[in-house]
């Protein structure tokens, strides 16, 4: 009597993610930005603790009797043209910066997943809307497209122009997941979980889209840096964020006028968006090496 045969799922490369880890704690490049990015997250959770360490710690406590100047006692950034102090100013601008990078770095990756996955496990006319409408969003550059969205709004609150950030960003990454999917659909272990009958959610939701998410990761990381400075960048050409919002785009956008006779306005803001963004691409490229096996 011969015996039973069984069929023996190939192990999925995220089962083997586990070496990932390793991999990133090993090395020096992943913990510098990493605790660099943390104490940045922890300064934009707590900006009024943490900017209380020094003066009243109130960015909107100004006083116009003082005049524009560096570092004083309790004040180490100085004052700028309203006598408003530049490290409350800073510490508090952290929380809405970052708010814009990630909130429209989410929504962007949320979109590209959907409509990358679907164009990548399917063919044919669905595929080609894919490639037509990513063509028209590419068709219009990055910052100009937003600039034109945002002018035609009357509201520029931090999720408005997160909204607009996060969908100008999205085709990128859905072209990225669309061929991370197509080159994962026909793998071994996608193709044994479709043989023992699991239905084209589970296969996509637990074999699929978990190894195709690797570059993925790796690019939102470098995206929400590149979105930092985007709304820097419309901030400082007058159509990000209103006040009373404080941002790095705000304060160097108020330093244009004064950067011969108080650069030291310029320079607070400049170098945490500065620090923020290297350490963001920092991790990124950290990320895309250890989740390419190639690498490891």
């Amino acid at each position: 009597m011969a015996e039973p045969t069984t069929l023996t799922v190939p192990a999925s490369p995220a089962l083997r993610a586990r070496g990932v880890w390793p991999t990133l704690r090993r090395r020096a490049g992943f913990w510098v930005p990493a605790v660099l990015l943390a104490l940045l997250v922890v300064v934009a959770l707590f900006p009024g603790w943490v900017a209380g360490y020094f003066g009243h710690g109130d960015p909107r406590a100004c006083d116009l009797a003082r005049t524009v100047g560096p570092a004083t006692a309790g004040h180490p950034f100085g004052f700028d043209v309203q006598g408003c102090d530049v490290y409350a100013n800073v510490v508090h601008g952290t929380r809405n910066s970052l708010a814009v990078g990630f909130a429209a770095t989410f929504l962007a990756l949320v979109v590209a997943l959907v409509v990358g996955t679907l164009a990548g496990l399917r063919d044919g006319w669905l595929d080609t809307l894919f490639a037509r409408t990513t063509d028209v969003f590419l068709g219009f550059p990055f910052l100009l497209g937003a600039l034109v969205v945002l002018i035609s709004l009357g509201d520029r609150s931090v999720w408005t122009v997160s909204l607009v950030l996060g969908i100008f960003s999205w085709p990128v990454m859905a072209r990225l997941v669309r061929s991370s999917v197509r080159s994962v659909r026909g793998a071994e272990f996608v193709l044994a979980s479709q043989a023992m009958g699991l239905g084209a959610w589970r296969t996509t939701t637990r074999h699929v889209l978990p190894n195709a998410l690797g570059p993925v990761l790796a690019v939102a990381t470098i995206a929400v840096g590149q979105i930092i400075v985007a709304e820097s960048t419309l901030t400082y050409l007058g159509v990000g964020l209103q006040a009373p919002a404080v941002s790095w785009g705000r304060q160097l956008a108020e330093a244009q006028q004064q950067l011969s006779s108080a650069p030291h306005l310029l320079l607070w803001p400049g170098t945490f968006l500065a620090v923020t963004v290297l350490s963001l691409v920092w991790l990124g490229d950290v990320l895309r090496d250890a989740l390419d096996p190639r690498q490891r």
